[in-house]
């Protein structure tokens, strides 16, 4: 993995640490001026709430647009921007009523409209799925729809981060990378970097604010050193605190993480 984007509700840290992060579209809908980022960004699209809480999204592209380019002109340019896309889990597809190859459709459709509204914009591909096999045909759909995933800078694989742990995710994972796609994958921690760390370009994750909530106001997410917090005594816990979301990012997640495969034979290779 080349880079960890720690997700953040927090448009005020932006201009406050220059490591690599990973904010929703939701947070650009609630304001209309933003601080310029210090570091690296990338925008998602909170499309799994919107599915979860309507079975629809209730936004429509260009009003999605409008946002991501206020957020643009505010902050500066992302690494790439998640489309309006639609997730697979199966709570998911009980909310919206549709199939796995609907909601495939639907998400292809969201890149290549997007791409047409606002083609400054960097909009990320993204994979769909739940079986491996849905994954690998969603490749062959953006082949017909003219999009070569293997051509593009970085391409998102969504619905595996609350199987992370699991055998089947690392599959899924190499078998998209062995058709030579760059991988973000999306809300993948600690666990599932060590199981396929090496065949991904980068992840985000906000489980860093879910641990803290339920520990004591520590940098360590074990209670152990480098020692208290700097806002104890400010907060009742670490869940928005920048200070413990660093230290989680770094020795939970990038100090873990193993290297990317550097070249094509490595992949081959381990394949």
């Amino acid at each position: 993995m080349r880079r960890f984007y720690l997700g953040t509700h927090r448009l005020s840290w932006l201009p406050r640490t220059d490591v690599p992060l990973f904010v929703s579209a939701v947070q650009f809908r609630r304001r209309r001026t933003f601080p310029k980022a210090k570091g690296r960004r990338a925008f998602d699209s909170g499309g799994f709430m919107e599915l979860r809480r309507h079975g629809r999204w209730t936004v429509g592209p260009r009003p999605y647009v409008g946002d991501i380019r206020r957020a643009v002109d505010g902050v500066g340019m992302p690494d790439f921007v998640a489309p309006q896309d639609w997730m697979c889990e199966p709570i998911i597809l009980a909310e919206t009523g549709k199939t796995i190859a609907e909601h495939q459709a639907r998400t292809i459709e969201s890149v290549v409209e997007l791409r047409a509204i606002a083609p400054e914009v960097p909009w990320m591909p993204v994979l769909q799925g739940w079986e491996c096999d849905d994954y690998l045909d969603h490749i062959q759909q953006y082949a017909v729809a003219g999009i070569d995933l293997a051509a593009e800078p970085i391409v998102g694989v969504g619905t595996i981060c609350k199987r992370q742990s699991s055998r089947k995710a690392a599959r899924i994972i190499r078998a998209i990378a062995l058709h030579r796609i760059r991988i973000h994958a999306f809300g993948v921690k600690a666990d599932g970097i060590r199981l396929f760390g090496d065949w991904i370009e980068s992840a985000d994750s906000m489980a860093w604010s879910y641990v803290a909530r339920r520990r004591p106001i520590l940098l360590g997410d074990d209670g152990s050193p480098p020692g208290p917090c700097a806002a104890a005594g400010k907060h009742k816990n670490c869940a928005n605190c920048l200070l413990w979301a660093l230290e989680w990012r770094q020795t939970r997640i990038v100090d873990q993480a193993p290297p990317p495969a550097q070249t094509e034979l490595e992949l081959a290779e381990a394949g």
